[in-house]
């Protein structure tokens, strides 16, 4: 019954917390890093993070899933565990980024934000 209680998940998902800002992070990094990629400002490329996006989007718009999506909770959940998955493999590939655009910022990062 625990499993159902609103309060169960609220406090995992305030311990997990950390993994919400990560995705978060990744995401905000992407689109910048992109343009200077694109600009020539940033080398080397970071491909992974390229390839993590490009899987993340097409995993959320192609009808292709583990699980389908007609299958209401499940399906929709399955979406955002994978594609969360990979943003935080995301923000580990623009740990280099980070550090090269924010090198004050990487000193005072916590243990779980590190890549």
């Amino acid at each position: 019954m625990a499993l159902l209680s609103g309060w169960w998940w609220l406090r995992r998902l305030k311990s997990r917390a950390w993994v919400f800002k990560r995705m978060w992070r990744a995401l905000s990094l992407f689109f910048p890093m992109t343009r200077d990629v694109v600009k020539g400002r940033f080398r080397p490329v970071p491909w992974s993070a390229f390839g993590l996006m490009a899987v993340a989007l097409m995993y959320l718009v192609l009808p292709f899933d583990l699980i389908p999506d007609f299958l209401m909770l499940i399906g929709v959940v399955d979406d955002a565990v994978i594609v969360g998955w990979l943003l935080n493999r995301m923000d580990q590939q623009l740990a280099g980024y980070r550090a090269w655009k924010y090198p004050e910022r990487e000193s005072t990062d916590s243990p779980h934000t590190a890549a």
